[in-house]
Parts: C-alpha cells; structure tokens; sequence
C-alpha cells in the first residue's frame, strides 16, 4: 500500500523555498493518486511537471503500481487551506453556509477557526420606506461554512 504521509512529505519538501503549497492528497480505488497544490502568484504545467517527476524519483511505480497526477487548484474549486484563504483577502469571494445560505462580498479575514466577509444588505432605515444597502460585516465560524470559493464575476 502506498504511504500517502510519505508522499505528501515529499511533495512539501520539493516545493521549500517557492510560493507553492500542497492543497490536498487524494487517493482512489486502484491507487489513483491526485496531488492539488497551489501558490500565492501562479502555478504552472512545468511546475506541476517537475513535481511529478520529483515524486517518482522517490517512489518506484513498478513496486507501489499507482498513477499520479499533479494539478493545480484551479478558479471556481472551493478552497480547503487557510493559505487559500489568506491570500484572497481583500478580493470577492462566495460562501456557501451549512444552513444553505449563499453570500457574496469581500474576504476581510481569515483564521483556522473563521473567516469575516463584507458584503452589501439590504435593510430598513427608520424614517425611510425604502430599504437601503449598507455594508455589513459578519464572521463565520468555518463550522457553519460549506464551501468557498473566488467570486468572479463576468459582467
């Protein structure tokens, strides 16, 4: 059985000294390993190339028998590490709640336990009929978070 701890180490060693992180290490039925990683400007194929060949320098396929394939996280996948989270303050974001709830605003913060976004609500001033948008900010604890992801918007 392939060591996955050990593969993991791997890959985090042959990405020390670059902006590149490990997002996640998966593995299916028939050892069909994905290996996500990420990067606090850009990934590129040969980057992603050059990790897989510094993986298979480390194991032998003919032995382990598995498939590897290394790929970056990719715009519209939900983030899954805190220096995901970190390097999107400041940008939109959409947060889907476990109570089905789905907000779009600005990350403003993020921590292991939560993250704080702004985004504009609509609500009734007294004195005036009409509800107005004001800016609020609300953090949630990431236990009541789904999902997140960057918001892009097309129009």
């Amino acid at each position: 059985m392939l060591d996955l701890d050990k593969m993991r180490a791997v890959a985090e060693e042959a990405l020390t000294g670059s902006d590149m992180f490990v997002v996640e290490l998966r593995s299916a039925a028939g050892n069909v390993i994905e290996l996500t990683i990420d990067s606090d400007s850009h990934v590129a194929i040969e980057d992603c190339v050059a990790l897989s060949r510094a993986i298979d320098a480390q194991f032998d396929r003919d032995v382990e028998d598995y498939e590897l394939t290394v790929g970056s996280a990719g715009i519209g996948q939900s983030l899954k590490v805190l220096r995901q989270y970190k390097k999107l303050i400041g940008r939109p974001v959409e947060v889907v709640l476990t109570n089905g709830a789905k907000i779009v605003g600005e990350l403003r913060d993020a921590t292991p336990e939560s993250i704080t976004v702004a985004y504009p609500e609509k609500v009734v001033v007294e004195g005036s009929k009409r509800k107005k948008e004001i800016e609020t900010v609300r953090e949630y604890p990431l236990g009541e978070v789904k999902t997140t992801k960057e918001y892009l918007d097309f129009k």
